[in-house]
């Protein structure tokens, strides 16, 4: 039986990242049913309980040091991880977990992560270093991968996000929780097509707000449709989709959260189209098979959307309101326009379970 530590941005309320870490998990299992996985968690008695796995704290370094210490394999991973865009010291968090289980003697994998943005010179020098002792390296898009080579590290495979690797979601669940906020301020109509909408803050950038009301208004009253909007991080998300939903004249349904994972997954697969801000709003609704548009905030978004072959409709500064009706128009009344897409997402659902197959094959070289 393997030890396997997994180190990320786990038990914070991120529904992303949480579906991310489950993603993990079952992927490991898939390949190594019996593996023993410890995961270093910001809440540890929940992740525990959620998961089914052991966990420690974000900050008990004793906690931390056993569980490398006994391990066979640590995992850095997935998400944006490595980044100084948000935090300097996260990213040099992230680094000391692996310097630490390389000075153990321990295998490490940087697991299907997204790098950067990295600014500042000291950063990228610090990730330049600690990454050439890493024994693999996948990253989720091939900006990650041009990035790293940019500091010189060579080895690097494309993969897919981990959260592609996890299976669909059952529909009922995300209906339930639909069916008591459309009862409570809408007549229900099986007939309306639906549009999820998940949105967040970022730094100042508000100017986008109006113009997606102002889209969301119009198809609303042009093309009847239900406006819902869908937290994945509770509650900034939900405070940022109700000052949207204050500029819209019909209003929208704003789902209140928090949500577990495979509610988060069942909600995305009950709207008709996904208008997402959440990276992991885009990925839910392409795992459960319904059409996305993304707006850009982060190169992540467009590296994506890139993989699943769309362009960013606009970004928070600059958002086009006429291409974004349209599309979205399009893609309500005609499913060709968007099979492409459909066919590159299930191939990447394969590149995703890749991640682990190349983690468990790290453990046979022992």
């Amino acid at each position: 039986m393997s030890n396997i530590v997994i180190s990320g941005y786990y038990g914070f309320g991120n529904a992303g990242d949480e579906a991310m870490l489950c993603a993990i998990i079952d992927a490991i299992r898939k390949e190594e049913a019996d593996a023993h996985i410890t995961v270093i968690s910001g809440n540890p008695k929940e992740t525990s309980k959620k998961h089914n796995i052991n966990a420690v704290g974000t900050f008990s370094a004793l906690g931390i040091l056993k569980a490398i210490a006994h391990s066979d394999l640590v995992i850095s991973g997935g998400g944006s991880l490595l980044q100084d865009a948000t935090s300097i010291r996260n990213t040099y968090y992230y680094l000391s977990i692996m310097a630490l289980a390389k000075l153990l003697g321990k295998k490490v994998m940087l697991y299907s992560q997204g790098i950067g943005p990295l600014n500042r010179s000291s950063t990228r020098r610090a990730v330049g270093f600690v990454l050439r002792f890493v024994d693999t390296i996948t990253v989720r898009d091939s900006i990650s991968k041009d990035e790293l080579v940019s500091l010189g590290i060579e080895d690097v495979e494309v993969t897919a996000d981990a959260v592609l690797a996890m299976q669909p979601a059952d529909l009922s669940i995300g209906s339930h929780i639909l069916k008591g906020y459309i009862s409570k301020i809408f007549e229900a109509d099986e007939q309306r097509k639906r549009i999820g909408v998940a949105v967040r803050s970022w730094k100042e950038d508000t100017e986008y707000r109006e113009s997606l009301a102002n889209v969301l208004s119009r198809l609303q009253e042009q093309d009847n449709v239900e406006i819902i909007f869908i937290p994945m991080s509770h509650p900034e998300d939900t405070k940022e989709a109700k000052i949207i939903a204050s500029y819209m004249p019909n209003g929208a349904i704003v789902l209140e959260g928090p949500f577990s994972t495979e509610q988060q997954v069942s909600l995305s697969g009950n709207v008709d189209l996904m208008i997402g801000i959440r990276l992991h709003a885009l990925v839910f609704s392409s795992l459960m098979g319904k059409p996305v548009i993304g707006i850009s905030y982060d190169p992540k978004i467009t590296s994506f959307l890139h993989m699943i072959g769309q362009e960013p409709i606009g970004t928070m500064t600059h958002l086009r309101e006429e291409a974004l009706y349209q599309w979205c128009h399009k893609l309500l009344n005609s499913r060709e326009e968007y099979q492409a897409s459909y066919d590159r997402i299930e191939s990447l659902r394969v590149d995703s379970q890749r991640n682990a197959e190349i983690a468990i094959s790290l453990l046979k070289d022992y």
